[in-house]
């Protein structure tokens, strides 16, 4: 069983879903595809011929799913649960690629929008609002002394690194997991297309709980590099002080930690990965989980660095938003009154025991293992050889889909998932295994997909363990 501080809402022996009592199982029939996807997949052609690759976000589109099977289009969600378009209800752990921790339509921040809009979106001065959320974030985040505003991971993840080379005078950088859209960043991945050469020599990849790759890459470049950019945990805990490590080496070579908490940030606890790990970065960047789905991306850190942003360059119209920082406000005000993170530990603890449980019990461990934390967590597929297969990982989410569950290989969790969805879950992923079981009798999974497989986004990083999508 899992055992972490946070876990004291959480008894898994009631849990256990061999022991669970129901308050209504018959009524999950009800769920999936039940009303069939025609009205997805017409929308979906009218998509693909008015918007390049039919969809704003990779990991929400078609391809990151079992197409033919999963809904392509969600028309609205309320808790842990959303409806498509063609009126199939849903347990949904996607969560729109996570920002969700408290849940769809949360009442609180729903009605900190509803009052904002009556004053106004967006002004052509500032708003008390830019402060008011500052100093909540400030009270929240360990390392954080001051803070800036934008609308996505993506940009602040670059302002931090452009802070970084601005306040050492270098150029290089260090990275390891997801940090967004930016040249900077995506030069690393298997999704480079029309980035310059001179871009992509600039940014270097390390690798997790691997201290000699991270001292590799100062060897190489003494004196160049900027910063060590780091997700702070992926799916593995940090092993031997490599966190602390991390930070000394960075320091010992007069470059910047900057954390990127995006998926670790409000999950992890209030104060995030670094006041669950105990190490405080130079800088960090926040976004999902801060303002329920509201778009916003937050640059945090030490004010003798962020002051430097009289200098560098960072503005944006939309920074200064206000119904997404009532929003921010709503949830960060949430948060200090309810231990929301103790909540999503619990939650995501139901899910994480009874799929390791229900493995073992069906004799998978050599081929389905579920690795990381109850808050991020990852399931890793490996065929009868031993190998990865992607289509395993099609055939899961098939399963789930078909009993009305959307998810990744990864399960996100939120305060509004119910007990009854969460073992609920957890049996459907044990009648998942069972059909796994009849793919390995023959090393044949092509034969159980009812429709085109799922491929991730980026091929590389998944086979690195470094995302879910």
């Amino acid at each position: 069983m899992s055992s972490y501080p946070h876990n004291r809402l959480y008894d898994p022996l009631r849990y256990d879903v061999q022991n669970y009592a129901f308050a209504d199982l018959g009524s999950y029939a009800r769920l999936g595809p039940k009303n069939g996807i025609a009205a997805s997949d017409a929308q979906w052609q009218h998509a693909t011929q008015v918007i390049p690759g039919g969809t704003q976000t990779l990991s929400k589109g078609p391809s990151c799913f079992v197409e033919g099977v999963s809904p392509k289009f969600l028309q609205r969600g309320k808790g842990g649960r959303v409806w498509d378009v063609d009126g199939n209800e849903y347990i949904d752990f996607v969560l729109a690629c996570f920002p969700l921790t408290l849940g769809y339509g949360h009442p609180v921040v729903d009605a900190a929008i509803k009052a904002q809009l009556e004053d106004g979106i967006t002004f052509s001065m500032m708003h008390p609002l830019e402060a008011e959320v500052a100093d909540r974030v400030i009270d929240a985040i360990p390392g954080a002394e001051m803070v800036r505003f934008s609308k996505n991971g993506s940009d602040v993840t670059a302002m931090a690194v452009r802070l970084a080379r601005h306040l050492t005078g270098r150029e290089r950088v260090a990275c390891l997991g997801y940090h967004g859209f930016q040249d900077w960043y995506i030069s690393t991945t298997d999704r480079s297309f029309g980035i310059p050469q001179a871009v992509k020599d600039l940014t270097s990849t390390f690798r997790y709980n691997d201290i000699e790759s991270l001292h590799a890459l100062f060897a190489k470049h003494p004196g160049e590099i900027a910063c060590v950019i780091m997700e702070p945990v992926l799916f593995e805990a940090p092993q031997d002080g490599f966190l602390e490590k991390v930070k000394e080496l960075a320091h010992a070579n007069g470059a910047l930690l900057i954390f990127d908490e995006m998926l670790t940030g409000f999950r992890f606890g209030r104060g995030g990965a670094q006041e669950f790990f105990g190490v405080i970065p130079d800088l960090a960047t926040f976004g999902k989980g801060m303002a329920n789905g509201m778009p916003i991306g937050a640059l945090t850190g030490l004010a003798r660095y962020m002051q430097a942003f009289e200098q560098v360059f960072f503005s944006s119209t939309y920074g200064g938003e206000a119904l997404t920082l009532a929003a921010a406000k709503a949830v960060l005000d949430f948060y200090k009154e309810n231990d929301v993170a103790a909540h999503l530990w619990r939650n995501g603890s139901i899910i994480f025991d009874n799929f390791r449980n229900q493995i073992e019990r069906k004799g998978l461990q050599d081929h389905v293992s579920m690795t990381g934390f109850p808050v991020r967590n990852q399931l890793v597929f490996k065929d009868k050889n031993g190998e990865p297969n992607y289509l395993m990982n099609a055939l899961f989410q098939q399963e789930m889909t078909r009993r009305g569950i959307i998810c990744y290989a990864t399960i996100g969790v939120c305060w509004a998932h119910a007990e009854d969805d969460l073992v609920y879950t957890a049996k459907a992923f044990g009648e998942m295994l069972d059909v796994m079981a009849d793919g390995l009798s023959d090393n044949d999974f092509a034969r159980l997909l009812q429709g085109k497989p799922s491929a991730p986004v980026f091929k590389a990083l998944r086979d690195q363990r470094q995302t879910a999508n």
